[in-house]
């Protein structure tokens, strides 16, 4: 979406664009779990580690160093899973993610914009949870289901999984 405005200083008229803000978000898997941290600021509940991609920085750079900044943890295996964009995911901006999943190696600490850290499975999710999160981790839980019962499939029928 674009609309003009006049210069502050020189009267030209100027376009304006406004767009989604690029963020990250990364599902970080350890001890039978993946990571979640309570947020310290609005909007409260617990969510997955992430943030902005800062100008300059590519989203993959963003990942790591949101894990690493909200977590403490190294991340390592990065993969991109899906995009996120719904105009209301986030209630602050309009938002687009990039969700990427990975292994976390550490000790996991609350740090940055995390009040607490916590490890939770599917059966074991905190509450409440921000954002599009939930939705998010659903989308994830349910293609690691998936990819479980294909690999254990496979090895029934004797291809390696």
């Amino acid at each position: 979406m674009k609309h003009q405005v006049p210069c502050p200083n020189c009267g030209t008229m100027i376009t304006v664009y406004r767009n989604p803000i690029p963020t990250v978000d990364v599902i970080i898997r350890i001890n039978a779990g993946v990571i979640l941290i309570k947020r310290k600021n609005p909007p409260h509940g617990w969510a997955i580690p992430g943030g902005f991609i800062d100008y300059g920085e590519s989203a993959e750079q963003a990942a790591r160093r949101e894990a690493q900044e909200e977590t403490a943890l190294v991340v390592s295996d990065l993969r991109q899973f899906r995009v996120y964009s719904d105009p209301d995911r986030d209630p602050r901006h309009h938002t687009l993610t990039v969700v990427f999943t990975a292994t976390g190696h550490g000790n996991p600490l609350a740090k940055d914009d995390a009040a607490e850290i916590g490890v939770f499975t599917r059966e074991a999710l905190p509450s409440p949870i921000a954002f599009d999160h939930a939705r998010i981790l659903e989308d994830y839980f349910d293609l690691e289901e998936a990819s479980g019962k294909a690999a254990a499939r496979a090895r029934q029928q004797g291809r390696p999984g």
